[in-house]
C-alpha cells in the first residue's frame, strides 16, 4: 500500500515561501511532502526585485543585508554566486557577478554635503554633525532598550533635541541673540531630515506611530550591512532553482481560503481550478492581510476571503501592527552647463552626497519632496542618484506622471545645489509598492498600541490550540510566514527567510 504524502501549498513565491518549499522539499530526500508554491504575480521574488537603469544594477525592493556575520541571506547570496568581487564569484557565463556598477558598491559615504533649503551649506562640525550624533545615539539607546519614556519615537527624538538645545550655555545663547534662534531652526530642520531617514528605514508614515519600547527588541545580524553585487534577485533565482520543475506556479491569485476542515480549499481568481491541501503556508504581506480584514479595502484586488474568518486574536494582531510604503526614486542626472574646452585639465563634476534640511522657504519645491532625507549617488562618482520616500509621500509619488516628478526634483536641486555646476534630471525610474495589490506596501513595523507579542501572534498557525479525539493537538491547517511574523528581525529578508524555515520545521516535526 502506498502512503499518501501530505500535500503542502505555499501561497507566495517570495523569500519566505521559497525557503519553506526548499526546506520541505529537501526533507527525506525530497520524498516526504508534495509541495506546490502558488504565486499571484508573473514572477517569483515578492518584494525582491532587481532591475537596471542607466547602466547600473539597482534594487526596486529589498536592498540591504542587515549584517553579514551568521546571516543566512548572505550565505544564500554567496551560494548563488551573487557576491561578485566580495568572493570572486562568477555568474553562469563566467563574468563577475558584480560586473555592472551597483548600489552602495563602495559602502556608506564618508563625506556628506548638508545643505539648508535655499542653498546655504550647513557647518558640518558645529551644526550638522552634533545633531546627527544626537540622533544616532538616541536611536542606538532605543534599540538597546535604554530609552526612557513610552509612546512614539518622534516625540522621544524631539525631547532629545530640546534637551540638547537647553544645555547650550545661556550666556552664549544670549550673546548670539537672533543667531541662536536661526541656529535652533536649522537644528530642527536637521532633526526632521533624520526623522525622514528613520521613516524610510522603518516604513512608518509618522514616527509618532512607531513604538519606542519595541525598538529595543529589533535585531540585526552582526557585521557590516551590504548590498548584493549580482542583485538580490539572484538569491530568489537560486531558491527557485533548488525546487523541482513546476513547483512554482505563477499567475494564481488566491481569492478565498476555506480552512474550516481538512482538506483546506484554495479558490483562485479568473476561474482557475480549486486546489486542496493538507496544509497551507500563507506568506502574503501584512498589507494584504490588512486589506483582507474588511472595511474599505475588503474588495481590494489582493484581498483574501477567509472562511471561516480569521479568529479575533489574529485579526487584532493584523490590525494593530504597522505596515507602510517605502519607495525608491532613481534619477539620471547631468551637469546643466556645457563641458569646458578640451585640454582644460578639469575633472568632470561629481554629484555630491546631498543631505537636505527643508525649512519651507522655496515655494516651488513640492510638498512630497520634503519627505526625503537625501539625494545621493548610488556610489561615488555615479550619475545615477537616489532618493527614498515613505508613507504619504511614497504613495503620492506613485500617482504622478514622470514630467511632474522631474519638475519637482529639478526645483529641489536648483534650491539646494544652485551651482556651479547646476544639475539637470534626464530621466527617472521608481518603485510602486503602495498601489501594488499583491503587497499594498513595503514592510512592517511595531506601531504604538502594538508590541512584539503581536508579531508572535502573527506566526501562530490555525486552528489555535484545538485537539482531536485522541488528545493530540490538531494538525495545523493554515501556517503563517513572512517578515511580519518574526519578533526580532521583522521588516527584513532575514525575517522572511527564518520564518519560512520555522514553518517548514513545524510541519517536519509534525510528521517525524
Amino acid at each position: 500500500m502506498v502512503t499518501r504524502k501530505p500535500r503542502v501549498v505555499i501561497v507566495g513565491a517570495g523569500v519566505a515561501g521559497l525557503t519553506a518549499a526548499r526546506r520541505l522539499g529537501a526533507a527525506g530526500g525530497g520524498d516526504r511532502f508534495e509541495v506546490a508554491v502558488v504565486e499571484a504575480g508573473a514572477r517569483a521574488g515578492g518584494r525582491v526585485l532587481t532591475s537596471e537603469f542607466a547602466g547600473h544594477r539597482i534594487e526596486m525592493g529589498a536592498t540591504w543585508v542587515q549584517g553579514v556575520d551568521g546571516s543566512p541571506v548572505y550565505a544564500l547570496a554567496r551560494d548563488a554566486g551573487a557576491l561578485g568581487s566580495r568572493s570572486g564569484n562568477k555568474d553562469e557565463d563566467g563574468d563577475a557577478a558584480g560586473s555592472l556598477p551597483y548600489e552602495r558598491m563602495d559602502g556608506f559615504p564618508d563625506r556628506v554635503l548638508t545643505v539648508a533649503e535655499g542653498g546655504e551649506v550647513v557647518d558640518a562640525d558645529r551644526v550638522a554633525r552634533p545633531v546627527e550624533e544626537l540622533y544616532r545615539g538616541m536611536m542606538e539607546a532605543a534599540r538597546a532598550g535604554e530609552a526612557r519614556g513610552g509612546g512614539g519615537v518622534e516625540e522621544y527624538l524631539r525631547r532629545g533635541l530640546r534637551a540638547y538645545q537647553a544645555a547650550r550655555p545661556a550666556a552664549a545663547a544670549a550673546a548670539a541673540g537672533g543667531e541662536n534662534k536661526e541656529l535652533e531652526e536649522v537644528e530642527e530642520a536637521l532633526l526632521a531630515m533624520h526623522i525622514n531617514r528613520e521613516r524610510t528605514d522603518t516604513s512608518a508614515d509618522d514616527l509618532g506611530d512607531l513604538d519606542l519600547a519595541a525598538e529595543g527588541e529589533y535585531r540585526d545580524f552582526p557585521g557590516e550591512h551590504v548590498t548584493i553585487p549580482g542583485g538580490y534577485s539572484r538569491v530568489v533565482d537560486h531558491l527557485v532553482a533548488a525546487l523541482p520543475p513546476g513547483t512554482v506556479r505563477l499567475g494564481l491569485r488566491l481569492r478565498r481560503l476555506d480552512w474550516r476542515g481538512s482538506p483546506v480549499r484554495l479558490h483562485f481568481a479568473d476561474g482557475a481550478p480549486e486546489i486542496t491541501a493538507d496544509h497551507v503556508i500563507l506568506t502574503v504581506s501584512l498589507g494584504v492581510l490588512k486589506a483582507s480584514l474588511g472595511g474599505k479595502d475588503a474588495s481590494a484586488a489582493g484581498a483574501i476571503a477567509f472562511d471561516p474568518p480569521l479568529p479575533q486574536f489574529k485579526r487584532e494582531a493584523v490590525a494593530r501592527l504597522g505596515f507602510g510604503a517605502v519607495n525608491k526614486l532613481f534619477m539620471e542626472v547631468e551637469p546643466a552647463e556645457a563641458p569646458g574646452p578640451e585640454g582644460g585639465g578639469g575633472q568632470p563634476p561629481e554629484f555630491p552626497f546631498l543631505h537636505m534640511a527643508f525649512r519651507g522657504h522655496v515655494a516651488k519645491i513640492p510638498w512630497w519632496m520634503r519627505g526625503t532625507e537625501s539625494i545621493c549617488p548610488v556610489h561615488a562618482g555615479s550619475r545615477v542618484v537616489l532618493a527614498w520616500f515613505a508613507g504619504r509621500e511614497a504613495a503620492h509619488l506613485e500617482s504622478l506622471p514622470d514630467d511632474e516628478v522631474i519638475r519637482g526634483l529639478q526645483a529641489t536641486l536648483d534650491s539646494f545645489l544652485p551651482g556651479p555646476p547646476q544639475w539637470r534630471v534626464k530621466r527617472i525610474k521608481r518603485s510602486g509598492w503602495a498601489t501594488d495589490p499583491l503587497f499594498v506596501g513595503s514592510y512592517s513595523y511595531v506601531a504604538v498600541g502594538s508590541n512584539g507579542e503581536d508579531l508572535d501572534r502573527m506566526a501562530e498557525p490555525l486552528p489555535r490550540g484545538s485537539r482531536g479525539d485522541d488528545g493530540r493537538a490538531s494538525p495545523p491547517r493554515v501556517l503563517f510566514a513572512g517578515e511580519a511574523t518574526h519578533r526580532t528581525h521583522y521588516s527584513t529578508t532575514h525575517a522572511a527567510y527564518m520564518s519560512g524555515v520555522r514553518e517548514a520545521e513545524r510541519l517536519l516535526q509534525r510528521y517525524r
